[in-house]
């Protein structure tokens, strides 16, 4: 009779141990789908969000007002920058900047 009893209780003990096994990773792997489905949800609702609100980079000091650049300014800084890039000669700039002062 002892004998008989011996192999049902090595199958019961290896059936018991492989069930709690199996039970044991199918616990885990509902584990995982849940964390899966839980980042899936906060990364759908990340992408519905509107981006953030971006600050605007703070607008440049205004100038202090200076006075409004007379004609005879402009011109003389025209002449200056055509003398600068070679397209009137010194003789030439300093003709048209004589013209420009009247003398």
């Amino acid at each position: 009779m002892f004998r008989r009893r011996r192999p049902l209780l090595r199958a019961a003990a290896v059936g018991g141990g492989a069930y709690m096994m199996g039970k044991s990773r199918a616990r885990g792997q509902a584990e995982q789908q849940q964390q899966e489905a839980e980042q899936n949800q906060r990364i759908g609702d990340l992408e519905q969000q509107p981006p953030p609100y971006q600050q605007a980079p703070p607008p440049a000091a205004a100038p202090a007002a200076a006075p409004a650049p007379s004609p005879m300014l402009d011109q003389l800084n025209q002449l200056a920058a055509l003398h600068q890039q070679g397209v009137l000669t010194d003789d030439e700039f300093t003709a048209a900047k004589a013209k420009l002062f009247g003398t």
